[in-house]
């Protein structure tokens, strides 16, 4: 497999639009998707693991990758901060390998610059009141940091048009089997296969490159 075949997808959303389930979902029926971890230096929520869903990081550790640039994006989002090591990146492209990461449309915009090719994938929720529904449901957050999520929805969402594709989140499993859709339709493209099968696509006389 050809180092430069591996896919970035951007999965972009408000909070409590579906965003973790979704990707989640993604990665049980398919394993050989790499989900990147981002670091965060907000506290864990209940059920929250390190090193599954985050790299917990304090401040100061979150300064120093930040300085050393070992960071392909970073943002503040309500008051913490969030970024997404290099590394496991870096390493899964190399590999050929297709990436995932869950990211905020700064974030997104940020990795385009380096991965312009990224895959952009927004995630809306079917309505605001569904959204507030979700952020209540969950349990995770206090009142005044769901009216907070809920005032910056509205910006958040603002920007899905920098995304390829939409995916409204109503029914999950739709959302769900829509999501995997993209990525069977990104593996697809003729620059991908041409990479990843460049001794059949040498064999047949093919071209490696697009007219």
């Amino acid at each position: 497999m050809s180092s430069d075949s591996g896919n970035i997808f951007l999965v972009v959303a408000p909070s409590g639009a579906g965003k973790s389930s979704l990707v989640n979902g993604l990665l049980q029926q398919d394993p050989s998707i790499v989900l990147s971890i981002s670091c965060t230096t907000r506290e864990p929520r209940p059920g929250e693991e390190a090193n599954k869903h985050y790299r917990f990081v304090t401040h100061e550790q979150f300064e120093v990758l930040r300085e050393n640039n070992a960071l392909l994006e970073w943002a503040e989002v309500h008051g913490n901060f969030y970024g997404t090591p290099r590394d496991r990146i870096d390493e899964a492209l190399k590999n050929g390998q297709d990436v995932v990461l869950e990211i905020d449309w700064q974030g997104a915009r940020q990795v385009r610059e380096r991965f312009p090719q990224a895959i952009g994938i927004f995630i809306l929720p079917p309505s605001i009141e569904a959204l507030e529904a979700r952020l209540t449901k969950r349990g995770q957050d206090a009142p005044n940091v769901i009216a907070r999520r809920l005032l910056a929805a509205g910006s958040e969402i603002a920007h899905a048009s920098e995304c390829q594709y939409v995916i409204i989140n109503q029914e999950f499993s739709t959302a769900l089997k829509q999501l995997a859709a993209v990525v069977t339709a990104t593996r697809l493209r003729y620059a991908t296969q041409a990479a990843r099968h460049a001794d059949l696509f040498s064999q047949l006389g093919i071209s490696k490159t697009t007219a």
